[in-house]
């Protein structure tokens, strides 16, 4: 096996669910997703295009349907995006190694601002590249980017650059203004960016296009820009695999070649489950994002009130990522927290070395006493160890 595959490093986030998964007295917050099940009508519609019989394979690049679907909701946010810039894939995650794939050689420099999810950084690194970080910094429990480090460390030598804005696991958001200075920077050195921007309706600030800043704001669209999206958090579809990829036209029919080889194509039934929730996504996203803030805005308090809790409230994102002092190993915490109070949250080293002592709390909870629950069982464990 190659050596690259062999030294990836195991999720730490899986390391401390499958220590508490199946016990019925652990509250588990470890995973990005909500406890909400899709709605029904989109369930619906899936289940419809099988009783048809929809059950073959489509066009590498997706349902015409569906590309026609993202393109108009993507234009409804966003400057106008041509159906001829969109291919769907099987999943963000899916999306995201297509473009590393379609970007990356083996010996390439890659870039990428960290905290992170780790599969960021872990893509470009099984295709052989040169990984670079550049880190967020935490002042007071909110974390911020010194753009003039990251515009430092691109470079012409620099074939593509990773930001993840919303970010996971941090919360931290690029305004219009740092994305404007990248992009121009990154024109000058020829290096592509790969925006992981999904999300960018998990926002919570002010915005007149009800949706964080993207570079689709900023970019003209034969920009070195691939913008990479999922259905899995503002449609409330993480088990369904689904997502879709923006870029300029001169790469979309080689994406497609791509998706050829790995995937061949996303299940019909699931992409008629995407155009309806793209049709009704009125119905569905803004009241997942008032949730989301009424549990934001209901967890972080708790955990501000805690003496030896950091944190900010966010700007973007389903996530609380706090610093808990005295507690230096983040995997160790977070499985002392499994096995003494019943919770379950997700180790910051997960992300990178800098969150170490650091841990995050998924808020996306349909009930809000849960996350209460999970607030009073931290404070009772922190007054005994």
């Amino acid at each position: 096996m190659r050596q690259a595959v062999q030294n990836l490093e195991e999720s730490r986030i899986r390391e401390v669910a499958n220590a508490g998964m199946g016990r019925a007295d652990v509250l588990p917050f470890w995973f990005g997703e909500s406890d909400e099940v899709t709605p029904q009508f989109i369930r619906d519609a899936a289940m419809e295009s099988l009783a048809k019989g929809e059950t073959f394979y489509s066009h590498n690049l997706g349902l015409p349907e569906l590309r026609e679907a993202v393109a108009r909701y993507t234009s409804a946010l966003h400057p106008r995006v041509g159906v001829d810039r969109i291919a769907i894939t099987s999943g963000g995650v899916n999306a995201l190694m297509l473009a590393v794939q379609a970007l990356v050689d083996g010996g390439d420099e890659v870039v990428c601002v960290t905290p992170v999810w780790p599969n960021l950084t872990a893509q470009p690194l099984i295709l052989g590249a040169r990984l670079k970080r550049v880190s967020l910094r935490p002042e007071g429990g909110r974390w911020t980017l010194d753009v003039q480090a990251l515009l430092d460390a691109v470079t012409p030598l620099t074939k593509l650059l990773i930001i993840n804005a919303p970010n996971n696991p941090t919360g931290w958001t690029l305004t219009r203004g740092e994305q404007q200075a990248i992009l121009e920077h990154c024109r000058k050195t020829g290096t592509w960016i790969l925006a992981d921007e999904v999300y960018e309706r998990l926002y919570y600030e002010p915005s007149a296009n009800r949706c964080a800043p993207s570079f689709l704001d900023v970019a003209l669209p034969d920009d070195r820009l691939v913008v990479a999206h999922s259905f899995s958090k503002s449609f409330l579809m993480t088990g369904w695999r689904l997502g879709w990829l923006v870029m300029p036209t001169s790469v979309t029919h080689h994406m497609g070649k791509l998706i050829e080889f790995n995937t061949s194509c996303t299940s019909v039934f699931i992409q008629r489950a995407g155009v309806v929730a793209m049709e009704r996504t009125e119905e569905v996203t803004p009241r997942v994002v008032a949730h989301l803030k009424a549990c934001r805005d209901t967890l972080v308090p708790l955990l501000q009130a805690l003496p030896q809790v950091k944190v900010q409230a966010a700007p973007g994102g389903m996530y609380a990522f706090f610093q808990l002092e005295g507690f230096g190993d983040s995997l160790a915490t977070a499985k002392r927290l499994v096995a003494e109070a019943g919770i379950g949250l997700a180790p910051g080293n997960a992300f990178a070395p800098e969150a170490q002592g650091w841990l995050r709390w998924c808020f996306a909870s349909k009930d809000l006493s849960r996350l209460e629950e999970g607030a009073r069982r931290l404070q009772s464990w922190l007054r005994v160890v």
